[in-house]
């Protein structure tokens, strides 16, 4: 065992250790042998095999992809320079200027554990969904099931498979699209070096004819709150407060959804919430 493949596996098990699991979203139940989370509760919110955990713990498994790191990072809370500690003992090189930064912070992790009556969903500075509450696929449908290219906004307006929920008329749409062509062009300015977002402009450009003409025009769009009407399968029209708040150091995206109090919109926000919405989402 190398002395850096240790050093990844002593610090995995110490910050697994240390997190409660309420705040982590897990129940603490009435019986723990220790403190922490358990290797199966890490391995399901981080998205990896309790096997894979394991060896990583153990210092048995090698170079983590980044992608696998960035999993971890959120699952354990880790601060930033916990976060590039942990890609520098897995060989790898953290998140910098020119890469878009992914990490969901302690902070606005919190944000999606405790405000469970609004759904809230992350993007990262290229509209690729990192996070959301339970609430939050009440909007958009069932999140868990978006893979590859279908979590990124932008490739699900202009090339996505399947239809928005967001009643818009042609002039809402247009606005919208601009608004997001426009939030890209910004990103490719700020992050020139990651190559994802470089490849998600290349295969708009080539997908969307719509697409490309937004691009080419490089107009700007400031972003401001907007009022969003949704129809849901099980509830019908929503009509929902939306407000983008961007964390300054990242720029990731928090979007909040919200309902008038005392109205029939915030009925039936709660009644998502009531009924469960993984059996409403679809």
């Amino acid at each position: 065992m190398g002395v850096r493949n240790e050093e990844l596996g002593h610090s995995i098990r110490a910050w697994r250790d240390r997190l409660d699991p309420g705040a982590a979203g897990l129940s603490a139940g009435a019986r723990r042998r220790a403190p922490g989370l358990r290797r199966e509760e890490l391995a399901g919110l981080a998205g990896v095999s309790v096997d894979y955990l394991a060896r990583l713990e153990q210092g048995r498994a090698t170079n983590p992809s980044p992608q696998v790191l960035a999993a971890l990072a959120r699952a354990l809370r880790l601060s930033d320079e916990e976060r590039a500690h942990l890609y520098r003992v897995a060989g790898q090189v953290p998140p910098g200027s020119g890469r878009i930064d992914r990490h969901i912070t302690p902070g606005m992790q919190r944000m999606l554990d405790r405000l469970e009556d609004m759904p809230l969903v992350v993007y990262d500075a290229g509209w690729e969904l990192v996070g959301w509450n339970p609430l939050g696929s009440a909007p958009l449908g069932d999140l868990e099931a978006l893979s590859g290219r279908e979590r990124n906004l932008a490739w699900r307006e202009f090339c996505g498979a399947s239809a928005s929920r967001f009643l818009r008329d042609t002039e809402e749409a247009e606005r919208f699209r601009r608004g997001i062509v426009a939030d890209l062009h910004a990103a490719v300015g700020a992050y020139p070096e990651d190559d994802q977002l470089a490849a998600l402009v290349a295969d708009l450009r080539a997908s969307s004819e719509d697409f490309e003409r937004n691009w080419t025009a490089g107009g700007i769009a400031a972003r401001t709150s907007s009022r969003k009407v949704v129809e849901h399968p099980e509830v019908g029209s929503i009509t929902l407060d939306c407000d983008v708040l961007t964390a300054r150091a990242s720029d990731l995206r928090l979007i909040v959804y919200s309902a008038e109090p005392g109205t029939e919109d915030a009925e039936k926000l709660a009644l998502l919430g009531v009924v469960g919405l993984q059996r409403m989402a679809r």
